[in-house]
């Protein structure tokens, strides 16, 4: 369910693109993570610094590309996203010796020191690849195409990514469990 909320401006996003035009689909993305960001003050009272990133984010790319009627900010929008989560893990670690994967995840699974590093680098490249990844697309691909891949092949990528993860903890949780 958290998933679905999560990607929910991004459905609207690409059914507005496919019914009506980017611009109208750029609207919609900025409404509906609006909406979002109400719907969860509603109802925890507190929202997450992430969310409040991913508003700010649209409301200037989307805002400019309303405002000078031209895609190519919106299609920056996931890249400065993506880059910005990398940014804030790298910094994270390399100026406050912090891992915030770990935080986020420590409560739920307990691993040593070296597999924390390991799985807090990997989501750092993982976000810096899906933005070049997604300029890549951009610059290369028609509109359409870009829009099919920021649902379809974003969202892919990173359930692949998040099951590897998985796969490399349940391994080695397994393997811990045989000493």
């Amino acid at each position: 369910m958290k998933l679905l909320f999560d990607i929910f401006p991004v459905v609207l996003f690409f059914a507005a693109f496919k019914l009506y035009d980017i611009y109208v689909a750029t609207a919609v993305a900025i409404a509906a993570t609006f909406v979002q960001i109400g719907w969860v003050w509603l109802h925890h009272r507190k929202v997450d610094n992430m969310l409040w990133a991913g508003l700010a984010i649209i409301v200037v790319f989307g805002g400019a590309t309303l405002l000078l009627q031209d895609e190519t900010f919106i299609k920056w929008k996931p890249t400065v996203l993506y880059w910005l989560f990398a940014g804030a893990l790298a910094v994270a670690d390399l100026g406050f010796k912090k891992n915030l994967v770990r935080a986020m995840m420590e409560q739920q699974v307990s691993l040593p020191d070296p597999v924390w590093a390991k799985l807090h680098a990997s989501w750092i490249a993982f976000f810096l690849l899906m933005g070049a990844l997604n300029l890549f697309v951009a610059y290369n691909f028609s509109t359409d195409s870009w829009v099919n891949f920021k649902l379809f092949g974003g969202m892919g990528l990173m359930l692949v990514f998040v099951v590897l993860q998985a796969v490399m903890l349940a391994r080695y949780i397994e393997e811990k469990k045989a000493d």
